[in-house]
């Protein structure tokens, strides 16, 4: 599930620069051991040299070099260190053991230290107590180029936080020393905390307080050398009695601490989109259930999930563990070594199905074992201090897409569907994996239908990758859509989930005046707040469907007037259809977008004029022309996603242009893709959601040549399937006039509007249909005007038509009249006239007499 990918390891990346400049006779068994990362990426470590001594160097990843950092004449227990960025300064912390013998015995378990390493110069004693002290440097975002002042954090054990800063000046030009080194500045940070966390990256401070209750707070540094408690959050959360010491997290890593059970395990998350997730659990005892909380402040709720462990027995040397947490970005990951791994999604925490649950074998991770004491760090990166590596991470997409197979759960399927399509950077080779398990597994499942899953979330990723404050307001699933959910979408098996309501967070300082994360978040926060207050602020595409009924029958009625909004529907389509990519039309192989398809342009513009008045409801400050340039965006890609899908799947037939002849009897192949076809429209006739102009043609005329024609007449009725013009017209010059094909195209005429069929069964070359189109050219023509005396104007001599045929004569001279008075009905049919009349005449006069045949 996880794909843990190396990125240093101290035996590759250290031990051979070690052996290139030292004795390996002198060393013995070299174990370089990481310290601490800084937030530059270099790794800090420690070994025990030649002659007994303990040195430090420094790991560049960019240059991938070793440097030493400084040598003690002895072996001593380093507990924490960490270096400035202009490497000029160290600061160590040393454990130190009060049992020695001999009259000289340390005073103290721990004393810290600040050196001078540009060059080796002074040393400088900062603490001497009986407590753990956590040393670690800010890395301040500057632009000056040369900095003569750092600033060093000092967290003890005994609950506080002092920064200290410390002046430098330069001596001979390349001596880098304190300026005053017995009176370096120092102020209080935070105090009476049973627990803190740093964060290197972002260059915070969490730490949690329980005076009346826990609160979590949060200081941020800032370039200027200035910090400031920018956030509080009450936390609800269990008795802490079994923690005796504080917890240090992100502060490096004590390799001669005592790994005994720690209490309550707390981790916080964020991410620059505004995200912050609080993370907690119990120790696990065997035998006993596992618990742990997230609490998504994004959000505003928390939720507690209890597993029931399988039974089985307990290592001798790990009475109790830990979970792990992870953070992924829009992911946490809770594992626990042998049991499971649950991949919470952050975003989307409203339904367990878009998180993902695994056990067994699925939730191995062969690199985390059990007892691994392993560091989530930013940039999805991982620390395992006792192994020496570090790894970054990601999610497997090859072990997603069997995650799909039909043999999983559907709240599995689901889930991981949702991840690679929303989550996973766009990947055109998973997409057509996707896809190609669509076209194989083509019927709706039982809990969610995949073809409106893959429209809804891929859609609802592009357009959150435009304009992050659509994330409450788009469909992100098809799932939303039902008014029940499936059981097999709420729950999971032997999980227990129980959410709850969060205490309000506070952002300290005025709204206007914050900045990067912290903007975000109150923004984040704002939204939150308005969109729990307004009722149903995700816009559902079902609500077209009412006026869609309305504006369908209106085409549908012999009618010429349409809606008075019509013309702004029309507007919003032609916005729509100038942005879809058909730049390559060329290259297309399905024939799409070449005709009107009056039915899906309105479609395409109601829906644009009911997403844009949802939007500027609850966006009005983003602004008309940013609403109006994401939705008609929105209903680009639509398009183009169908026409993308379509294009892959007819490319993996290998069908071709012979698919459009209509006199053929359909393959296998096409019979597969009339298949997909049906599906993707009642995937989108289901969320009222539009097609490419052409679709329901090309749909069509794969299913005249795939379907039995009864078969066919019944979609048809039932409205499965539509008789546009240009599929009619390409029927009725496409087939010929056997007794089955003429069947069928009288059969399809007396199903057409009467305003349709009159202007398509004028491409069927037929008697019958000659015959209607004479009526109607002569009623039209002697209706134009009312009567008046034609027979004077009359001219009994022979006709230049027929002269033996008197009465034909007679109406044909009175026809030719009309025509000369009154522009003909029938001008834009170039062969219907007077002339065609009386040919169509004869003809059925023939064939009534039985002198002709059809």
């Amino acid at each position: 599930m996880l794909r843990l990918n190396p990125t240093f390891d101290t035996q590759k990346d250290v031990v051979s620069s070690i052996l290139a400049k030292e004795d390996r006779a002198n060393i013995g068994v070299l174990e370089p051991r990481i310290l601490s990362v800084e937030r530059d990426g270099g790794v800090v470590y420690s070994w025990r040299g030649a002659t007994g001594t303990t040195r430090i160097g420094k790991y560049d990843p960019y240059s991938t070099e070793n440097k030493l950092l400084y040598t003690f004449d002895k072996q001593v227990c380093v507990s924490s260190c960490s270096l400035n960025k202009e490497e000029t300064l160290l600061a160590v912390s040393l454990s130190q053991s009060t049992q020695g013998e001999g009259r000289f015995k340390p005073v103290s378990k721990c004393l810290t230290l600040l050196i001078e390493i540009h060059p080796i110069n002074n040393t400088k004693v900062l603490k001497a107590v009986d407590c753990k002290v956590k040393v670690q440097f800010l890395y301040p975002k500057t632009c000056r180029t040369t900095v003569l002042e750092s600033h060093l954090l000092l967290a003890a054990e005994d609950g506080y936080v002092d920064q200290y800063h410390i002046a430098l000046t330069r001596q001979e030009g390349y001596r880098v020393v304190m300026q005053n080194p017995e009176r370096l500045s120092r102020e209080r940070v935070a105090e009476d905390f049973s627990w803190v966390q740093w964060d290197s990256d972002t260059q915070r401070l969490f730490y949690l307080t329980a005076r009346d209750k826990h609160t979590l707070k949060c200081v941020q540094f800032f370039p200027d050398r200035n910090f400031e408690i920018m956030f509080e959050l009450p936390l609800e959360m269990p008795k802490i009695s079994s923690v005796t010491s504080v917890r240090f997290v992100n502060f490096g890593y004590d390799h001669y601490q005592n790994l005994k059970d720690e209490g309550l395990r707390l981790e916080v998350f964020t991410s620059p989109t505004g995200t912050m997730c609080v993370c907690y659990s119990h120790p696990v005892r065997w035998h006993k259930d596992a618990t742990y909380t997230i609490a998504f402040v994004h959000r505003g709720c928390s939720k507690t999930f209890t597993v029931s462990l399988e039974k089985g027995s307990a290592p001798a040397n790990l009475p109790t563990i830990h979970p792990i947490f992870i953070h992924l970005d829009y992911y946490i990951v809770v594992y626990l070594a042998g049991h499971f791994l649950h991949l919470i999604n952050c975003r989307q925490q409203d339904l367990l199905c878009y998180s993902l649950f695994l056990s067994g074998a699925d939730a191995h991770i062969e690199a985390l074992g059990l007892g691994s004491e392993v560091v989530s760090m930013s940039g999805s990166r991982l620390l395992d201090a006792r192994a020496g590596r570090m790894y970054t991470m990601d999610l497997n997409p090859d072990f997603l897409l069997e995650l799909l197979s039909s043999d999983r759960p559907e709240a599995q399927q689901l889930a991981a569907l949702h991840c690679m399509l929303v989550y996973l950077q766009p990947n055109p080779v998973i997409e057509l994996k996707i896809i190609n398990w669509i076209s194989e597994n083509i019927m709706s499942f039982d809990a969610f239908d995949q073809i409106q899953e893959f429209i809804l979330a891929s859609l609802y990723r592009i357009s959150y990758q435009q304009c992050v404050s659509l994330d409450k307001l788009l469909p992100y699933s098809c799932v939303l859509e039902k008014k029940e959910l499936p059981v097999a979408l709420t729950a999971i098996p032997g999980v227990k989930c129980t959410p709850e309501l969060l205490c309000q967070a506070i952002i300290k300082g005025k709204a206007k005046s914050l900045q990067g994360y912290w903007e975000e978040l109150q923004q984040v926060l704002d939204r939150m707040r308005y969109f729990e207050a307004v009722p149903s602020p995700r816009f559902r595409t079902t609500l077209i469907k009412e006026d869609w009924i309305r504006f369908q029958a209106a085409m549908n009625s012999e009618k010429k007037k349409s809606p008075r909004s019509y013309r702004q529907i029309e507007e919003n389509t032609k916005k729509v259809l100038s942005m879809v990519d058909t730049w390559r039309l060329d290259r297309r192989v399905v024939p799409l977008f070449q005709e009107e398809d009056q039915q899906q342009r309105v479609l395409v513009g109601l829906m644009v004029d009911k997403l844009r008045e949802h939007l500027n409801r609850h966006l009005s400050r983003l602004g008309k022309k940013k609403i109006d340039l994401l939705v008609v965006n929105y209903a680009a890609k639509l398009l183009e996603l169908v026409w993308h899908v379509l294009e892959l799947v007819w490319q993996k037939l290998k069908l071709g242009p012979w698919v459009l002849c209509i006199k053929q009897q359909g393959s296998s192949e096409e019979w597969a893709m009339f298949h997909v076809m049906f599906r993707i429209l009642e995937a989108t006739k289901g969320l009222c959601l539009p097609l490419p102009p052409g679709y329901s043609t090309l749909l069509s005329v794969l299913g005249v040549r795939c379907l039995p024609r009864h078969t066919f007449l019944q979609y048809v009725d039932h409205g499965l399937l539509q008789l546009t013009e240009p599929f009619v017209s390409r029927l009725m010059t496409g087939l010929d006039n056997s007794d089955a094909n003429e069947q069928l195209k009288f059969s399809i005429l007396k199903r057409l509007p009467e305003h349709i069929e009159q202007k398509v069964s004028q491409r069927w070359d037929h008697p019958t249909t000659s015959a209607c189109i004479s009526r109607e050219y002569v009623r039209t023509l002697l209706d134009k005007h009312s009567e008046s005396r034609d027979s004077a104007l009359l001219d009994y001599g022979k006709s230049s038509f027929y002269p033996d045929f008197l009465p034909l004569n007679y109406l044909a001279k009175i026809l030719s009249n009309r025509e000369e008075q009154a522009q003909n009905p029938f001008e834009e049919q170039e062969n219907v006239d007077v002339r065609f009349v009386e040919e169509t005449a004869l003809k059925q006069t023939l064939i009534k007499l039985g002198f002709e045949v059809k």
